[in-house]
C-alpha cells in the first residue's frame, strides 16, 4: 500500500518548499512557495511523534549542514539524508543518525553514469544503506535524470532496464519529478504507472502533489507499490491542498 512519506527540504539553512525547476547556481535564487519559522529538529520531532518513517532530507546547495543535523538529531533512524553525499562523507551522515544517505550527482562524472563510484559508495556503506536519487526530467527520451540540483541532464534515462541495472547497489529509489516539483499542479501520471509497473525496490515518488486525490492516485496508478511525499501543497508548508493530519491517518489506515 501506498503510504506518505515526509520531507525536509532545506535552502541556506532554513525549511522551504521551493519551484524544483527554478534552482540556479547563477542568477536570481529559486522561486520559493514557503519558508519556515520553526526550525527542521521541530519538522523532525513532530514526524517522529507520528512515526513517519522513511522520509528525507534534502539540502538544495551550501549552508545546510548544521539543520540537517538538526534534523537527523530529532529523529535518530527515522529519516534519510540528501544533498552533496559521496562516498568520503556518507559515513559521515549515516553516524549521524540519517536511515541512509541519498545521492544523485556524485554518482556521474561529466553527466555520464559511473559504475566505478556507485560500487565505491557501496563498497563504503553497504547497498543496504543507500538511496539512489532519480530526480528527472521530461526529454524526447521520456524521462532523464537531472544532475546538480535538477540544472543539468545526464546520460541516464528512468527506464525499466535503468532500474533494473541499479537495484543490486541499492536499498530504495527516490525519484523527483523535477518538472513539476512544487507547482501543485497533480502528479506525473504517466511516470508513477511506469514505476508501479517495475516495482522492484521500494521507491518514493515526489512532485506536484495537490491533493488527497494526488496521493490515492499514486496509490491506484502504481498499485501500491509507490510511495509519496507532499510538499508545497501541505498545510504545514503554508499549502492549502492536503492537510498533515489526512496523511498520518492515511497512514495508519
Amino acid at each position: 500500500m501506498t503510504q506518505f512519506r515526509p520531507c525536509i527540504d532545506l535552502h541556506q539553512g532554513k525549511v522551504k518548499q521551493i519551484v524544483g525547476g527554478t534552482l540556479r547556481d547563477d542568477g536570481p535564487g529559486p522561486r520559493e512557495n514557503f519558508v519556515a519559522s520553526a526550525g527542521a529538529g521541530e519538522f523532525a520531532g513532530m514526524f517522529r511523534g507520528d512515526q513517519l518513517t522513511g522520509g528525507h532530507v534534502i539540502k538544495l546547495g551550501p549552508g545546510n549542514d548544521e539543520a540537517a543535523r538538526e534534523a537527523l538529531a530529532a529523529w535518530p533512524g527515522g529519516l534519510q539524508i540528501g544533498g552533496g553525499i559521496h562516498s568520503g562523507n556518507a559515513r559521515e551522515w549515516l553516524d549521524a543518525g540519517a536511515s541512509h544517505v541519498i545521492v544523485t550527482s556524485w554518482l556521474f562524472e561529466d553527466g555520464r553514469f559511473s559504475e566505478d563510484r556507485v560500487k565505491e559508495l557501496v563498497e563504503k556503506i553497504g547497498a543496504s544503506r543507500l538511496v539512489i536519487d532519480l530526480s528527472c526530467r521530461r526529454t524526447a527520451q521520456g524521462w532523464t535524470v537531472a544532475m546538480d540540483r535538477w540544472q543539468t541532464l545526464t546520460d541516464l534515462d528512468v527506464t525499466s532496464a535503468t532500474l533494473d541495472r541499479l537495484a543490486p547497489w541499492c536499498d530504495e529509489f527516490l525519484i523527483h519529478a523535477a518538472d513539476v516539483e512544487g507547482l501543485c499542479g497533480g502528479i506525473d501520471g504517466e511516470l508513477v504507472s511506469m514505476l508501479g509497473a517495475w516495482g522492484g525496490r521500494p521507491m518514493t515518488y515526489a512532485g506536484g502533489a495537490a491533493s488527497m486525490a494526488d496521493v490515492e492516485k499514486v496509490q491506484v496508478l502504481s498499485g501500491g507499490t509507490v510511495d509519496v511525499t507532499v510538499g508545497s501543497a501541505l498545510d504545514i508548508f503554508g499549502g492549502s491542498g492536503v492537510r498533515y493530519g489526512e496523511l498520518v491517518s492515511w497512514n495508519r489506515r
